[in-house]
């Protein structure tokens, strides 16, 4: 197998989007930055995944802000765990303990900041009757930034 064929083998598919012609010109500037820019982008996914569902449940369905968020919650973090896992991090631990051990660091570093988000929406929403989806989009910019710093540092 030539040398350049295996390496184009051991590169994921955003390595190889990259290495497009068009975006080739990127390219060290993303190998440098390569965690951030796909926490980035699985982030802004999970940000759409948390507003639409928020939204979904909050708005077409009228439950509570709180409860809504909860289920957004849910079904984002686990969105988040699998991409994060998968293509941000690069988890090799094939193990079922240590697939676990990090599924449990992960939710547990998200329950931290389902708090500071459950807090905001309570405050903003149902005490101060701010626009739930705009005090919604606030938090996540927060909740996202607060999330990379747990991943990075506690989970993968």
């Amino acid at each position: 197998m030539s040398e350049e064929r295996k390496l184009n083998e051991e590169k994921d598919i955003f390595d190889k989007i990259m290495l497009l012609p068009v975006l080739r010109l990127f390219y060290p500037l993303y190998k440098k930055h390569k965690e951030v820019l796909l926490y980035l982008f699985f982030g802004g996914l999970a940000f759409i995944v948390s507003i639409s569902t928020f939204y979904l449940f909050n708005t077409v369905c009228g439950l509570n802000e709180l409860v809504a968020n909860v289920i957004s919650w849910i079904i984002t973090v686990s969105f988040a765990f699998l991409t994060n896992r998968k293509w941000v991090f690069k988890s090799s631990d094939k193990e079922k303990e240590g697939f676990w051990g990090q599924a449990i660091r992960f939710f547990s570093g998200r329950i931290v900041t389902l708090i500071v988000e459950e807090v905001l929406l309570y405050v903003f929403v149902t005490r101060l009757s701010f626009n739930s989806m705009a005090i919604k989009v606030i938090a996540q910019i927060a909740v996202i930034v607060l999330n990379y710093i747990i991943s990075k540092l506690f989970v993968f």
